[in-house]
C-alpha cells in the first residue's frame, strides 16, 4: 500500500525544518493574498515529498521544493484568474525532465530573462539532471547544476500559454485553448558529450525562434 502524501511540514525530518519554515515564510509573503497559510504549506509539503521520492542528492532539496511549490502556486493563481499578467508562460515537457526540457528551459530563461515565465516537467522524472547536459549548457554560460527533475502538475499545464513537448508522446497532457509545439529532438540520455552539444545547439535555435514568435505577439 502506498504511503499517504504528507500535508504538513512537521511530517519531515528535523534536519529540513529550519529551511522549510524559512521557505514557507517566503511563499506566504508572496501568495498570502491568494491562498491560505494551510494551502501554501500543503503545496510546499507535497512538492518536497515529490522530490524526495526520487532525488539522488539531498543537498538542495528544500530549495528545490520551494521553487517547485512557487511555480505551482503561481500557476494555480493564474489558472484561477487571481493574477493577471501579460508575461507569457512557456512549459517544456519531456519524459524524464533531465535533459531536453531542462536545456530548453535553461535556454529560454537565459535569452528572455524576466519577459517569459519558464517552467518544465516530465512524465516520469529522473533523479537528477543529465550530467552531460549540465556540462554542455555551462559552455554556453547557462547553469543547470541547481536544476531538478520534477513532474508536471495540472495547475502548471493550465497556466501555460505555450506547451512544448519533446518525446513524451501520448503521456503529454492536452488542454484546449493552448499553443502546442512538438519538437523532434534527440534524447541526450546515454550519449556522449559531443552528441549532447549538438542537441544543445538544436534546442537553442528552436528556442530563439520560439522567443521571436512570442515577442511578436
Amino acid at each position: 500500500m502506498s504511503q499517504p502524501m504528507p500535508n504538513s511540514l512537521s511530517d519531515f525530518p528535523l534536519e529540513f525544518q529550519p529551511l522549510l519554515r524559512s521557505a514557507a515564510g517566503r511563499l506566504k509573503g508572496e501568495f498570502a493574498s491568494y491562498f491560505s497559510a494551510e494551502t501554501i504549506e500543503r503545496f510546499l509539503a507535497e512538492s518536497l515529498d515529490e522530490i524526495l521520492t526520487r532525488a539522488r542528492v539531498h543537498a538542495f532539496i528544500p530549495l528545490f521544493a520551494e521553487r517547485f511549490a512557487h511555480d505551482r502556486l503561481w500557476s494555480l493563481a493564474k489558472a484561477e484568474g487571481k493574477v493577471t499578467s501579460d508575461m507569457p508562460a512557456v512549459l517544456f515537457l519531456c519524459v524524464h525532465n533531465a535533459g531536453r526540457s531542462q536545456m530548453a528551459a535553461g535556454w529560454l530563461d537565459h535569452l528572455a530573462g524576466d519577459r517569459v515565465k519558464v517552467m518544465s516537467g516530465g512524465s516520469t522524472p529522473d533523479g537528477e539532471v543529465n550530467e552531460n547536459a549540465i556540462v554542455a549548457m555551462k559552455e554556453r554560460g547557462i547553469d543547470l547544476g541547481k536544476q531538478f527533475p520534477k513532474p508536471w502538475t495540472d495547475e502548471v499545464v493550465r497556466a501555460a500559454d505555450v506547451v512544448v513537448t519533446m518525446g513524451c508522446g501520448d503521456a503529454c497532457p492536452l488542454y484546449p485553448g493552448k499553443r502546442y509545439e512538438d519538437w523532434e529532438v534527440d534524447d541526450p540520455a546515454g550519449v556522449g558529450l559531443d552528441a549532447v552539444r549538438a542537441i544543445r545547439d538544436d534546442i537553442g535555435k528552436r528556442v530563439e525562434a520560439l522567443l521571436a514568435s512570442l515577442d511578436r505577439r
